[in-house]
């Protein structure tokens, strides 16, 4: 039976934080990272989130990649109280729904750019033909047809960072998460990453949480999130950039 378009209005969202704290240290030491974050994404939003250093926004990443759990609060992933979870079913959820993209690339070196790409496939033990031919088509989505036998110190950053896109798409995943993805980049080739991303979040409908500092590569979400002292601060909803 063909489900009813307008039952999706009811439906919870992807990701649900609800009055999260996290408290690192006890007493007159503790250090309150975050103050009561309630924050909820939408499946197929592309959301940037803003602040200072130390206003919370790694930490909040953190908790949404499951890397770590709330003091207090709630965080609820598809309806799902992740801080109930066990840490095997946080790992599992980790492995089958988000997909990590980082400032410093994170790839390793005397790997191929295909070999790479392939290892998250490898935890989940897809055989070796499927493995090949899925890390071939997330390289080919990311503009790196050719590239696959490259380690990396034979591609430029933009490629670097291209591959670690291609990693984290292979296991086709809800969510992306973001860290500064074009932290180590110049401004041409932030650009074409941000493109990537909005090419991504519209072709693909993949979820995107990006945290960045840079008001520019922000400009390319449809909503932007600030963070100030632990809180959330503001929250701007606009247009974004078509890719």
């Amino acid at each position: 039976m063909n489900q009813d378009p307008l039952s999706r209005q009811n439906e919870p969202p992807l990701i649900a934080l609800c009055a999260v704290t996290k408290v690192y240290g006890a007493g007159r030491i503790a250090m309150h990272a975050l103050r009561g974050i309630d924050l909820s994404i939408a499946k197929g939003e592309f959301t940037a989130v803003m602040g200072p250093s130390g206003s919370g926004k790694s930490t909040c990443m953190n908790i949404l990649g499951c890397l770590d759990l709330p003091s207090s609060g709630s965080y609820r992933f598809k309806g799902v109280a992740v801080e109930k979870l066990t840490r095997d079913q946080r790992a599992r959820l980790r492995r089958q729904y988000l997909g990590f993209v980082f400032q410093g690339f994170n790839l390793l070196n005397r790997t191929s750019a295909l070999e790479n790409v392939e290892l998250p496939l490898i935890y989940r033990r897809v055989p070796a033909r499927q493995r090949h031919q899925k890390a071939r088509e997330a390289l080919a989505a990311v503009g790196l047809s050719g590239w696959e036998g490259h380690t990396p110190s034979e591609l430029s950053g933009g490629q670097q960072q291209r591959v670690a896109i291609a990693r984290a798409m292979v296991i086709e995943p809800e969510v992306l998460l973001a860290d500064e993805p074009t932290g180590n980049l110049d401004s041409a080739t932030s650009i074409e990453i941000m493109e990537l991303l909005v090419s991504l979040n519209l072709r693909q409908k993949i979820t995107i949480v990006m945290v960045t500092h840079e008001t520019e590569m922000a400009s390319y979400a449809r909503r932007i999130v600030r963070f100030r002292d632990g809180r959330v601060e503001t929250e701007e909803h606009h247009g974004g950039r078509e890719s």
